[in-house]
């Protein structure tokens, strides 16, 4: 289960590097105290993957803890970039469907 996951984290930063999402520096430091769901007050979203979600799940997969559960990213995700390329996000979209879809199921693993 966590290689699985291990992996779509991979391919998700591979895919935001080949699409030009991935940014060499970190938001503002406040960007990172916002209470709303998925910083989406201070970040963008693909920011928001980049420095809170990418890094929490390896720091989960690392610690062997629970993976989350009833995880919803992709209709935020397909929200938030729907002025993107749809082949662009779509391609951005499978690994996070993978990625929840471990999560969602991850007591048929145990």
């Amino acid at each position: 289960m966590y290689e699985k996951a291990k992996y779509q984290l991979e391919q998700l930063q591979r895919i935001m590097q080949e699409l030009a999402l991935w940014q060499a520096t970190p938001p503002e430091a406040t960007a990172f105290d916002s209470v709303e769901p998925f910083c989406i007050d201070t970040m963008n979203a693909h920011e928001w993957l980049q420095w809170v979600f990418i890094p929490r799940m390896y720091a989960i997969i690392e610690s062997n803890a629970s993976l989350p559960h009833k995880m919803a990213i992709v209709p935020y995700i397909e929200e938030a970039l729907k002025e993107k390329d749809t082949v662009e996000i779509q391609r951005l979209i499978e690994p996070l469907r993978a990625i929840e879809e471990i999560c969602n199921t991850q007591n048929d693993y145990t």
